[in-house]
């Protein structure tokens, strides 16, 4: 199980540094600072699965929800999202180390 939070864990780290290189070339082109949100780069790449996840959070969850909690997420930069998503999946992934060390029998 680890495993596949520490391969989650680095598939969202590539999103998220995908999602600032393409910032970082569009703030060079235009000559001034752009993030991309989340929900703008969700809305194009699917916006149909958006809609779907909007829906299905007012639907079954409750319509405060999505206004005050995804929204807001949606609303912030999709490489921090990201980010911060990789970390909270290799957290899940993290292997204690033993307390005796390395070379413990």
């Amino acid at each position: 199980m680890r495993f596949l939070f520490r391969l989650l864990s680095l598939v969202a780290l590539a999103i998220a540094v995908l999602a600032a290189a393409i910032d970082s070339i569009e703030s060079v082109a235009s000559s001034e600072v752009v993030m991309t949100s989340f929900g703008a780069a969700w809305a194009d790449l699917s916006s149909s699965t958006l809609a779907l996840v909007q829906t299905g959070v007012e639907h079954y969850i409750g319509a405060w929800i999505w206004q005050n909690g995804v929204a807001w997420v949606l609303g912030q930069p999709a490489f921090a999202v990201f980010l911060l998503l990789s970390l909270f999946l290799w957290m899940c992934g993290y292997r204690k180390p033993s307390l005796a060390g390395r070379f413990a029998a």
